[in-house]
């Protein structure tokens, strides 16, 4: 089994900074792009940022500049460093990871279980 597990969420004042970590866990062969996305109350998931196994990296358009995706590949962790937060960027966060489990074998996609990131003063 794979597990993705996140963790750094919480409540933080507008301005303020949070770092997110999602670390993969379990039987696997690789791990090839690994993102984050977000979903607010009423709106749909969306992109935050996403990155290769290489350490390339693309973010929202909205959030360039003010959020840093990266990864620790000896870790099989990812982070999201956000910083000058707003209100607006209330969410759950998640993970998301393409896993190969064996070598040679089809890439699967994974999805933690969220993170809450509230912004309010």
């Amino acid at each position: 089994q794979v597990q993705l597990v996140e963790s750094g969420g919480g409540l933080v004042q507008p301005g303020g900074s949070l770092r997110l970590s999602c670390v993969a866990s379990g039987s696997f062969f690789s791990i090839n792009n690994m993102g984050w996305y977000r979903q607010a109350p009423g709106k749909e998931r969306e992109l935050v940022a996403v990155t290769t196994s290489s350490g390339r990296t693309n973010y929202a358009d909205s959030l360039k500049g003010r959020f840093t995706i990266s990864r620790d590949n000896a870790k099989n962790t990812l982070y999201l460093q956000m910083n000058s937060l707003k209100p607006e960027d209330t969410a759950v966060y998640y993970c998301n990871a393409h896993i190969t489990r064996r070598e040679s074998g089809p890439v699967f996609s994974y999805w933690g279980q969220g993170t809450q990131v509230t912004v309010s003063s």
